[in-house]
This record gives structure tokens, sequence and C-alpha cells, in this order.
């Protein structure tokens, strides 16, 4: 089989087209790139997979600079010795390279590389990644808008701007006045569409309780996303018990061991799944069931992927039931997505046919971006 001969890795700056922030703070700006590790994976027949990875150290603790060198200095040297279909087997030497002792070890290191390889095997195997995933259930994924924190004017004008979406995750910040304010912004233009709250962990359970109270009247409000710390679980379940409205947890959920574990508590009402927090596909899916076994529902999100990212959560994402559209806001944040032949129409994401991704990745541009990174 074909083995692994070459891995490079390219940490590129990309602009946003608009200004995203989160409760946690500035996500990127027109002015203000993000940082992006590109990975290129060769196989001794010359065939290629890529992967990718935003670094948002203000979300998780990986940054761009710890990306790279975990992939260069401690990834490269397993994934030489592998070919593209060794997921599992490069996941169990990696964990014990990299202690999951703390979350799953590197987990956006390991999901960059773990996409070059899906996408490198369904070439290699002449299928596309969601075939060898176990196959799609539908052929599109609609797409949810994602609304940054801002003040009333500024959300109801993205609202405006997004109207081909047929839901909105509105982002909000902690401060339950202005809160208020900017989520009935929303409700007013959303006609009726789904409105999905995600507060990154900016709230404290006695704040929470007056924002909801003060929303409580606004139709179509579904969940609220991560409203505490996710390192409290019990915090999480007491807000579930206070709020009147479904509870889902993100950054308190990485592993399907950590939904084990919140599953106990009855501490949520769905689960954010996203491929960066699993540290890769598979082990995406593995949360995933364990969400579908212990009742609760998933809803499918990404950290503003380029196309290949985008790509990958539509593989995946195409053979789960969600409750919500796909919050995989990329292509409406983002001035390039880095990649050709994804088919996006109406806020309905095509799910790509061709082998591997099924996308066209510009390399000749990503390779003349890259960047030099310090203790790379």
């Amino acid at each position: 089989m074909s083995r692994i001969t070459a891995v490079e890795v390219f940490p590129v700056a990309v602009p946003f087209a608009r200004r995203f922030v989160l409760g946690s703070g500035a996500v990127g700006t027109p002015d203000q790139a993000g940082s992006v590790v590109f990975v290129k994976l060769t196989t001794e027949d010359g065939v290629v997979g890529w992967g990718e990875q935003r670094a948002l150290p203000s979300w998780s603790y990986e940054t761009a600079e710890t990306i790279a060198v975990v992939i260069k200095r401690h990834l490269a040297p397993i994934l030489l010795e592998l070919t593209p279909f060794d997921v599992e087997l490069f996941h169990t030497r990696a964990s014990r390279r990299l202690s999951p002792a703390v979350s799953n070890g590197f987990p956006f290191a390991r999901a960059a590389v773990d996409i070059a390889l899906h996408d490198a095997a369904g070439k290699l195997a002449g299928l596309p990644v969601h075939a060898l995933l176990g196959g799609k259930l539908r052929d599109t994924v609609p797409l949810c808008s994602a609304i940054g924190v801002g003040d009333p004017a500024a959300v109801r004008e993205h609202a405006h701007q997004s109207s081909d979406y047929t839901a909105y995750k509105v982002k909000i910040g902690g401060d339950p006045v202005a809160d208020t304010a900017a989520i009935t912004a929303v409700a007013e233009v959303a006609a009726g569409k789904p409105l999905w709250l995600d507060a990154n962990q900016s709230y404290r359970p006695t704040a929470l309780v007056r924002l909801m109270d003060a929303v409580r009247e606004v139709p179509h409000l579904t969940c609220v996303e991560q409203p505490v710390p996710g390192t409290d679980t019990l915090a999480l379940r007491r807000v579930r018990d206070l709020i009147g409205l479904p509870v889902a947890i993100d950054e308190g959920s990485f592993t399907a061991q950590d939904l084990a574990r919140t599953l106990r508590l009855d501490a949520a009402d769905l689960v954010v799944v996203k491929i960066c927090k699993s540290g890769g596909l598979r082990n995406a899916l593995k949360t995933a069931q364990v969400a579908l076994a212990g009742g609760l529902e998933v809803l499918a999100s990404g950290l503003t992927d380029c196309g290949i990212g985008f790509a990958a959560a539509l593989h995946l994402f195409s053979q789960l039931e969600l409750a919500l559209p796909a919050e995989l806001n990329g292509p409406e944040l983002l001035a390039d997505l880095y990649v050709e032949n994804l088919d996006i129409v109406a806020a309905t994401a095509t799910v790509p046919s061709g082998p591997g991704l099924g996308v066209e990745v510009d390399e000749e541009r990503i390779r003349a971006e890259s960047m030099d990174l310090a203790w790379s």
C-alpha cells in the first residue's frame, strides 16, 4: 500500500471579509487576518492529501506555532511509517506520543493531519471521503448564518444580508442588556427562522437567567450554546434547570469521553460536533454516535474554516441527522477559501463527489503566502 513519504506544513494569514466577534473577543476582521495551518501529505505514488486547521487560541489553547511544531516534530515521524489508510493507527500512536491527559492531546494539529489522511486515502481508493466514513444520507447540507457580537444596527444589517440562510446563529457576549438588544434586532428580520444563541462561555448563571427572562417572548429561540465556562459542567447542569431553553455543550466537550460525562450529569440537550475538537473525522463521528445513543441532538459547526476544512465538514455532516442547519461559516466570513470546486447556492452546500475531499487546492497561493513562524 502507498506509504507517506513527505509531510509539509504551511502557516498562512487568511483575511476576513467582515468583522467576526465572539464573547471571548474578535476572531478576525478585514484588517486582522487569522492564522490557518495547511498540511500536505505526499505518498510514494505521488498522491497528495490536504488538511487544514485554524488556530484560535482565544477559543482553545493551540496556536499556529504549536500546531506547526506538533505536526512537523511529533506527528510527521509517525506519518512517515504509515499509509493514508492507517487513520486509527495514527491516532493510537499520536496519543502515546502526545498524552491525552489534558483534553485529547493537541486535537487541532491532529485534525489537520486526519483530514489530509482521509483526502489522500479517498484519492487512492477513487472514493469521496463520505464513502470512507460510511456514506452520506443527503447530497446537500443547509447552512446557518453566523452573526457575531455587535450592536443592534450591525447585527440587523448582517441578518438582512444573510436572508438566504434558513437559520441564524447569534453570538452573545455576557452583557444581558446588550445581548437582549442584539437578539431582538436579529429576530425582527429573521422571518420566523430559528435562532441559535452562542455565548462562548461568557455568562455566569445569574446573568444568564436575566438574559433569558428578557428574551423569553422572542420567537423561535431554539437553544443556547455553552453559556458558562466549559470546565464547569455542573454549572451547565444548573442553568439547564433554570432557563427553560435547551442547552448545547461545545467547549465543554472535546471528546466522546467528555460527552459521556455530560450525559451522566444530564447537563445538556444538544452537543456541538466540530472536527477540530475531536482531532479528526472519525473521532467526530464517535462523539456524534455517543450523543445520539444518549438522547442528545447534534449541532454541526466549524472554526471559520477555509475550503479544505469546509469540504471535510460537508462529508462528515452529510451522514448525520442535524438539529439545525450547519454553522460552517468560512464561506460567509472569509475573503478567500484557497480551493475551487465548492458548490454553494442559496446557503446550501453540495457535498463534493470527487475522490478524497473533492476540491482543488490552490497550492501555489498557499506556498506563496506561507509564513515563517518562530520555533516552527
